[in-house]
């Protein structure tokens, strides 16, 4: 039979979606796939249930409800003091993947090149190569994720259409700082380039630090456009309500690739999170101070068990460096170890390069309730200190399997 499409044919399941797999096989505590296990807030999912009994249900406007973009515009002023217009410069998307692809498949035609900043989440390099796109890859590295300016400007050349930014930064939990961010938006500048910025964890910024969108960096308005996520901001993931913000010339040829995907999103979710995004500040600041106690909690008992625990700046992650602590030659062996062995799945750094990819870093999810995270460690802890009594038991395991 003829070959199907390359691009798809030739990747493997998700990583995610194989750890989540390999944790529900051996009754894991599952801290690779970035989902809460706690829907969010009552009143924005009682407010969906009225909207789908009360409808209507059937197709909404492709670009939307107007309240949920109104409500979208709204936010970029209350938050970042952006300007937007409702009706031409705001798209509702069926969750920010869609987004994403929407973004790419307009913006980039064949043998453009797309600058992408790696680790990289892992639908970013096959819908570039989908869309005929040439990606050019930056990378930053464990354990303090700097950007290389210079490698980022050779990076950048006359044939440069997009860069796509996802900040703040999964796996990293890095945050860009003003300098790193003033030289893409120089260099975006310099060379005529479009930016696409992922920033689905934007609400979700710790230690007293916000987010700063690219697109408020000065010529960047015109040029950029930032995607949202109301799974991440409210803790839903499964309902799949994405957005997209930025200038009409821009998201005019973007709404005309989600029309071909998904065309729309379910009207009763939109209402909903229209409502959500009106909460008063104290649910966003609650959000945040939620999960730092939840990252705390996790970096101290991991740091005790021996892990190398890096810092976490934002989002439901932490990455550790797993030297010394006997559980494989690489991130890889260390994930299948301790979801066959301690009952916790964790999600391998390395399967967000490309190639050539540090291999001593692991990354667990902390966005659960404080009793997993708890189970968690306590596996952990139980698995390590019997590797430990016998320094070759691991070993004596693996030459039995």
């Amino acid at each position: 039979m003829k070959p199907t499409n390359p691009v798809f044919a030739g990747i493997d399941t998700t990583v995610f979606e194989t750890m989540s797999r390999l944790a529900m096989a051996h009754d894991a505590v599952n801290l690779g796939q970035g989902f809460p296990d706690v829907d969010g807030p009552d009143d924005i999912r009682k407010v969906a249930a009225t909207a789908l009994m009360d409808g209507p249900n059937q197709y909404p406007p492709m670009l939307g409800l107007p309240e949920l973009r109104e409500a979208v515009a709204t936010s970029n002023k209350r938050f970042y003091g952006l300007d937007i217009d409702p009706h031409s410069e705001v798209l509702v998307t069926s969750g920010a993947t869609e987004a994403l692809a929407d973004c790419i498949f307009a913006l980039v035609a064949p043998g453009d090149e797309v600058v992408l900043i790696e680790p990289l989440y892992d639908c970013y390099l096959p819908l570039v190569k989908r869309a005929g796109g040439i990606p050019v890859r930056v990378r930053v590295t464990p354990p303090d994720w700097t950007l290389d300016a210079d490698a980022l400007r050779n990076a950048f050349s006359d044939k440069t259409k997009v860069l796509l930014l996802n900040n703040p930064m999964n796996p990293t939990a890095k945050v860009f700082s003003e300098a790193e961010l003033r030289l893409i938006a120089d260099l975006c500048r310099r060379h005529d380039a479009y930016a696409v910025c992922d920033e689905v964890y934007e609400h979700l910024v710790f230690d007293g630090h916000s987010h700063r969108p690219l697109m408020t960096f000065e010529g960047m308005r015109e040029r950029t456009v930032r995607i949202g996520s109301a799974g991440k901001t409210f803790s839903l993931t499964g309902w799949k309500v994405g957005y997209v913000t930025g200038p009409a010339l821009m998201l005019d040829p973007i709404a005309k690739a989600h029309q071909w995907l998904t065309f729309t999103t379910a009207p009763n979710l939109q209402r909903a999170v229209a409502y959500g995004l009106a909460k008063d500040d104290s649910y966003f600041t609650g959000l945040t101070q939620d999960l730092m106690a939840k990252r705390d909690r996790m970096a101290k008992g991991l740091a005790e068990l021996g892990f190398s625990v890096l810092p976490s700046a934002a989002t439901y992650f932490l990455t550790c460096g797993i030297e010394g602590l006997d559980l494989g030659s690489s991130d890889v062996d260390a994930c299948q170890t301790l979801v066959r062995e301690a009952g916790v799945a964790a999600v391998p750094v390395s399967a967000f390069y490309g190639d050539d990819a540090p291999t001593g870093y692991i990354r667990f999810c902390f966005c659960k309730k404080e009793a997993v995270i708890d189970e968690a460690l306590a596996r952990l802890a139980s698995f390590l200190s019997a590797g430990r009594a016998n320094p070759h038991s691991l070993v004596q395991r693996k030459l039995a399997e």
